[in-house]
């Protein structure tokens, strides 16, 4: 599977905006194309991959389509040779809004089954079919940064703590919306959260009480590493960040990404295990001596030439 990436940017105020937008190739369905409905993906830059919540109109809310969309996305750019680094934001006035409870009211109210039983499998099969949409973000083995301007509400949350570098706004405010509609946040935010910002407490008081964080205390407490005076600043902070990760080997920074996300979920014992036996045959790529070779020469990465992955 690859992406094919059709007429790239025009400018707009400094944003990127798609022009023709892209399609994707679905090789194994005979090379047959068909758009995403919900997300634009365009490539900025070489090794680049933009993935954009594209429901503007919509205050970028989460619909059925999404759900769906973001697993075939991510599927593909993880195996796609082209990409090295991927550069999640939303399109328009905000981030996202959150779940279409119009659009997926159906599925979460009306799960079909002819009793208690079924019903309840079958509502289970639901609620895990839509955790895979965030946990996809996380098993792509190219770094993920997530660009937040704006409102970033209840699903929006789930989205962001499964990326791995979080920036924003000074506008942008973040809420963990679920009890104020009468469920517990069952797609990573109870999950991922603490791990994200290390405070049980005040991950408590985010999820029990629904109340808004904005961008300081956002910086401040871990959620985001950076925050930016507006969009345009940090869509080219986010694209100066991605360039720097793209110019570095793919072997080390996808090996990166993933130990990472194994230590997470492991202990030190484990995950060093885990390192030495991913090292073992990892250490043997020509990536290693070209970096060592570019700094005796005191070149840097962006003039070492790596091969794809």
């Amino acid at each position: 599977m690859s992406f094919i990436i059709r007429s790239a940017f025009a400018k707009n105020r400094g944003l990127w905006s798609p022009v023709l937008g892209a399609v994707r190739t679905m090789s194994s369905a005979g090379d047959s194309t068909s758009s995403f409905t919900t997300l634009s993906v365009t490539r900025p830059a070489d090794s680049i991959t933009h993935v954009e919540l594209n429901r503007p109109e919509k205050r970028n809310a989460m619909s059925r389509a999404f759900w769906s969309e973001m697993v075939d996305c991510f599927n593909e750019i993880a195996v796609d040779a082209e990409c090295r680094v991927v550069i999640f934001s939303g399109a328009g006035k905000l981030f996202t809004s959150g779940i279409d409870l119009m659009d997926m009211a159906s599925d979460i109210l009306q799960p079909e089954g002819d009793d208690q039983a079924r019903v309840s499998w079958n509502l289970r099969r639901v609620i895990t079919k839509y955790q895979e949409t965030f946990s996809v973000i996380e098993k792509c083995p190219k770094p993920v940064i997530v660009a937040v301007h704006g409102p970033c509400i209840g699903g929006g949350v789930d989205l962001i703590t499964a990326c791995d570098i979080r920036l924003c706004t000074q506008d942008a405010w973040f809420q963990v919306k679920e009890v104020d509609i009468g469920l517990a946040a069952d797609v990573g935010t109870l999950q991922r959260l603490p791990n994200v910002i290390g405070s049980r407490s005040l991950v408590s008081e985010l999820a029990l009480t629904a109340r808004k964080m904005y961008s300081d205390e956002a910086k401040s407490c871990g959620l985001v590493s950076r925050v930016f005076p507006d969009k345009e600043a940090m869509m080219a902070g986010a694209l100066e960040m991605a360039g720097e990760i793209a110019a570095r080997s793919p072997v080390a920074v996808q090996g990166t990404k993933i130990n990472l996300v194994y230590s997470r979920d492991h202990g030190v014992t484990e995950g060093l295990n885990y390192m030495a036996t991913w090292n073992m045959s990892m250490l043997q790529t020509h990536d290693l001596m070209k970096s060592a070779q570019a700094a005796i020469e005191k070149k840097g990465p962006k003039e070492v030439i790596f091969s794809k992955l």
